[in-house]
This record gives structure tokens, C-alpha cells and sequence, in this order.
């Protein structure tokens, strides 16, 4: 009888691994935050760490606190004895000088040839409550061939608040550098991500991806929103039941199922409060050229205690004491680092989007230029989830008014001429003709596309019927008003 024993031995193997280390945490968790957000994040930790100070008129000038640091920074020997190996502390070997230097002076500006780490964000959680990092923190988790996890982060950044995929599979292939089969594989996956029916083209393929979650056995409610969502709408159920030859009560039911789908999943993790608007930004025009200016006006100014780093000097300063108080300046530290970080980010991507929409700062509406958060993010050179960060729920004072920093980024439609036509502008045609039509005989779609067309805008009525839904207006049947 042959007996399989198990072979024993040793093998090396390479792997990458991500360390989600509490600094990168904050990090992207800094760069996500608008500026009210900022300012209450900092009076927190002005209260929770004693050794991040409030600048006032009353601390001490610049050089004063260089001196200390330095000074303090330098080892000084008492005896001529060294200490003993086992008592030597880790924390004196480290040379604060270059940090206090900078960070102990109240007029502290980030020199231009301090080198910038950028590290990747795509894979680090910042803020749960964003569909964008809901969606990324699931696709970390999950098994897939790289080149689809990179297309799917190109499908994420591409979805609107309600959850919705605003490009197309051509479009997210060419501007991501993905092949149409890794983009067809991403949006398989991140459609199966939580919430149901996100990441959908339209209305029906996102109540299709719901029923498939939560009632798959439901062969009926799929039946009515595949093939009679118009009539749906329009609260014509008893066509529905007629067509389907289905008795009343079934479809009653199935219908009940329907109205517990949410139409908008996003939503659920983009709630929006009413709340006050401060600028991020002013971007502002010197002579002939437009200048980005970080609006830093109430935002408090930050330095490091010295009077805490004496503290480590003095002999009578207990262990646990000195334990807490390194803690805290390495805490502060890098909170101090992570702001600097937030503020050259944006400027950065503020400084291309002032680049790339000149016109529309001169002009207006009617020059915004397409432009894709992947283009921006290939001239930083950070990830295009970092772009999405730093422009998210933020403002930008310019010439044309407050603009929220996201409105500057649209993808193309095919324009007069074969020019590229922001879809921003797109939209803004289409709901200008339903403003001004008559309400007695409003324009169907068909009608909307037909003069898109005229105008030398070439798109279809599919197309032109989603962004009549994105922006929530009702169908034509929905708008008519009789005399």
C-alpha cells in the first residue's frame, strides 16, 4: 500500500502587502476635508494635543524659538560618561532640528524644494460615509485581476452622486489606458459592491441590479422593469397587467416589491446638508495671468510648543511623562505635515484646472472645456482618486462666481464641427429647451435630440433621455399641462 506523505520544506515568497499605517490614514482623511471641515478638525486636536499651539500676537517672534530649538535639539554631555546601552532613548537620536526649524516658526511656509510625498490613495480609507470610498474599501477586499481592480477605480471615479455611471465603457477604456474587456469585467464587479443597483447606465439596469439582490426569485417585478418601466412610470398598471397576462393582485404585489428599490443608491452615502459655502480657493487675475490663492483667512496657524520640548530635557521628568510627550509631537508633527500636504495638493490641481479652463475664467459658461479627473491627475502625477479628493465638496472663488471645484470636470460630447462639447454644456442646452417650451405640448425627446442635431451636437434620443433624468425632469407626459 502506497502511503502520500506530506512533503516538508521551506520556499521564499514575494509579495506586496498594504500597511494601512494611522499617518496615511490622516493623511487622505486631511486631504478630503473642505475647509470648514479642516478648521473644526484642527480646533479638535488643538484641545486633545497640548503640544499643537494656536498662534497669537503675544508668541514668541521666529528667531526667539529657533534659538530654543536649536539649542535644545543639540545634545549636550554632562560627564563625559555615556549612558548605558539599556537606558539610551530612541527619541534623542532623532534629529528634530530640520522639523522645528520650520514647524516652531509662526510665519512657517513650505520651502518650494521640499520634495512632496505622493504616495497612492486608492487603496487607503478615508471617509466611510463617501460612496467613491464605500465602494473602494470593498474593492480592496476583493479577488480580481489587477488590470480590472484599476479599471474599476476608473469606473468609480466616473460615477455621479446618485450612483450612476456616467461613461461609457469606450470612454473609460480610452481615457484610462484599460482594454473594453477589463472595463466590462469592472463594471460586472463593481456592480456586485454594495449598494445594490449602483454603478447602473439608466433607471432600469439599476432597479434590474436591486431585484437581482434582494428578490431573484422574482421573475415578475424583473419582468415589469425590463420590459414595461414606461408604463411603470406613468402608473398604468392595468396595461401592465393586460400585457403581461398576469391577474391583478400578482402584479400588485410584484409593484409593492418595485417601490422599496431605491432609484438613487448613491444618495444613501452622499447625504447633503444645508450648510455654509467657504471658498477652498480664490482664483484670481494679476495682469494677464490667473494666480491660485489658498483662502487661509480664519483657518487657526499652527505651531509646536517648545515649552513641551524643554520638557524632555529636564531631569525630573518622569518616564511615563516623557513617553506621552513624545507621542504628541510625533502626532503633531505629522498633522502639521498633512495639512502642508492638503494645501500643495489642491493647489496643484487647481493650478492645471486654471491651465486647461482659461476661457471659461475669461469668457464663461459657454467655454467650460471637457475635461477628466484622470487627465489632471496624470499632470500632478498622483492617482486619480487623489484628484477626486482634493476637488471633492470643495469651492473655488473665480471670476465667473463660487464654482464647486468637481463642476470644472466633464467628460466630451461630440460638438459643432466635430469640437468636443463639455457634457455640463450638453446638459445646459437640453434643460434650456424644456424651460422654454410650451408646457401645452412639450418637447418629447426625439424632438430635444432633433434640434441638438441642428445645432451640430451629435447624440442620441437614449442619450439625451438619461441626461434628461439625471438632472431629474420629468418625461414628457409628466410636463404636459392641459389648458
Amino acid at each position: 500500500m502506497d502511503v502520500h506523505q506530506p512533503k516538508l520544506g521551506l520556499s521564499l515568497r514575494v509579495a506586496q502587502k498594504q500597511i494601512l499605517t494611522p499617518g496615511l490614514v490622516q493623511m487622505v482623511t486631511v486631504l478630503a476635508l473642505n475647509r470648514l471641515e479642516l478648521r473644526e478638525m484642527i480646533n479638535e486636536e488643538l484641545v486633545a494635543n497640548p503640544v499643537l499651539e494656536e498662534m497669537t500676537d503675544a508668541a514668541p517672534v521666529a528667531e526667539e524659538v529657533r534659538e530654543k530649538a536649536e539649542a535644545e535639539a543639540v545634545p549636550t554631555a554632562t560627564n563625559g560618561d555615556a549612558a548605558p546601552p539599556e537606558k539610551q532613548d530612541a527619541f534623542e537620536q532623532v534629529d528634530f532640528g530640520s522639523f522645528f526649524d520650520d514647524y516652531l516658526d509662526p510665519g512657517f511656509k513650505s520651502p518650494a524644494a521640499e520634495p512632496l510625498e505622493r504616495p497612492s490613495f486608492e487603496n487607503f480609507l478615508s471617509r466611510p460615509t463617501s460612496l467613491a470610498d464605500h465602494l473602494e474599501w470593498q474593492l480592496n477586499l476583493s479577488l480580481c485581476p489587477e488590470p480590472v481592480r484599476e479599471a474599476a477605480y476608473s469606473i468609480i471615479g466616473n460615477l455621479n452622486e446618485d450612483g450612476y455611471l456616467t461613461a461609457t465603457i469606450d470612454e473609460i477604456a480610452q481615457s484610462g489606458n484599460h482594454t473594453p474587456e477589463d472595463v466590462e469585467g469592472a463594471l460586472t464587479l463593481v456592480q456586485s459592491l454594495d449598494p445594490p443597483g449602483v454603478a447602473a447606465r439608466d433607471l432600469r439596469e439599476c432597479l434590474l441590479l436591486e431585484l437581482k439582490v434582494l428578490a431573484p426569485e422574482n421573475r415578475l417585478a424583473e419582468r415589469i422593469v425590463s420590459e414595461h418601466l414606461d408604463k411603470l412610470q406613468n402608473r398604468q398598471y392595468k396595461e401592465i397587467a393586460r400585457a403581461l397576462d398576469r391577474p391583478q393582485p400578482a402584479v400588485e404585489r410584484a409593484l409593492a416589491l418595485i417601490r422599496t428599490l431605491d432609484p438613487r443608491p448613491g444618495q444613501r452615502y452622499n447625504v447633503s446638508e444645508p450648510r455654509a459655502i467657504e471658498p477652498d480657493v480664490a482664483i484670481v487675475k494679476v495682469g494677464d495671468e490667473y494666480k491660485v490663492l489658498m483662502n487661509e483667512d480664519g483657518m487657526p496657524q499652527l505651531r509646536l510648543s517648545h515649552r513641551y520640548r524643554r520638557m524632555l530635557q529636564e531631569d525630573g521628568t518622569s518616564r511615563d511623562v516623557r513617553n506621552y510627550v513624545k507621542e504628541r509631537f510625533n502626532s503633531a508633527l505629522q498633522l502639521l505635515k498633512n495639512i502642508e500636504q492638503r494645501k500643495q495638493t489642491i493647489m496643484r490641481v487647481c493650478q492645471v484646472i486654471v491651465e486647461r479652463q482659461r476661457e471659461f475664467l475669461d469668457k464663461g459658461d459657454d467655454y467650460l472645456r471637457p475635461m477628466m479627473i484622470k487627465e489632471v491627475a496624470e499632470v500632478v502625477g498622483v492617482h486619480p482618486s487623489t484628484v477626486s479628493r482634493a476637488v471633492g465638496n470643495k469651492y473655488a472663488e473665480t471670476p465667473q462666481g463660487v464654482r464647486e471645484l468637481r463642476s470644472f470636470f466633464s467628460e466630451a460630447v461630440q460638438g459643432p464641427a466635430g469640437s468636443a462639447l463639455p457634457l455640463v454644456s450638453l446638459k445646459r442646452a437640453v434643460k434650456r429647451m424644456i424651460e422654454e417650451e410650451d408646457s401645452a405640448r412639450p418637447l418629447t425627446d426625439d424632438h430635444i435630440t432633433l434640434r441638438l442635431h441642428q445645432m451640430g451636437i451629435s447624440v442620441t434620443r437614449r442619450t439625451v433621455a438619461k441626461y434628461r433624468e439625471d438632472m431629474q425632469i420629468p418625461s414628457t407626459h409628466h410636463r404636459r399641462r392641459k389648458s
